[in-house]
């Protein structure tokens, strides 16, 4: 589940300096699991909260914020085969600040927790029209 260069820089060609909105979709894995193997007793929940609250710091530390985060309920319209865990929505002063964020070391490190939480996510990129 990362970023490829391609998608970056599709982003970075549109970025006009100006807020962006970033849409997570988020699906938690029954029990962490860290890629170097490390023995845990965290849920993915746990482990992505680990995450969140490095990242959540490093957001408004950058002139961010968290707008929104929910657990999802269900479905109302359309069919999906898995229905996402949670979503979260955080804006950034532009999408290169987000870029800053995601380069920086401390998010680098707290990295680790994502992946060992997440089953999959989707990070939608959004901007006011």
């Amino acid at each position: 589940m990362k970023n490829t260069p391609e998608q970056i820089a599709v982003l970075k060609a549109k970025d006009d300096g100006k807020p962006v909105h970033m849409l997570n979709l988020l699906s938690f894995r029954e029990k962490a699991e860290y890629e170097d193997g490390r023995k845990t007793t965290l849920t993915g929940y746990e482990a992505y909260g680990l995450y969140g609250e490095v990242v959540s710091k490093l957001i408004i530390e950058r002139g961010g914020h968290i707008l929104f985060t929910a657990a999802v309920a269900g479905m109302v319209v359309g069919e999906v085969e898995d229905v996402w865990d949670a979503v979260a929505i955080a804006e950034y002063p532009s999408f290169d600040t987000f870029l800053n964020m995601i380069s920086s070391q401390e998010w680098l490190e707290a990295e680790v927790h994502r992946t060992a939480g997440l089953k999959g996510q989707l990070n939608i990129a959004t901007k006011r029209s």
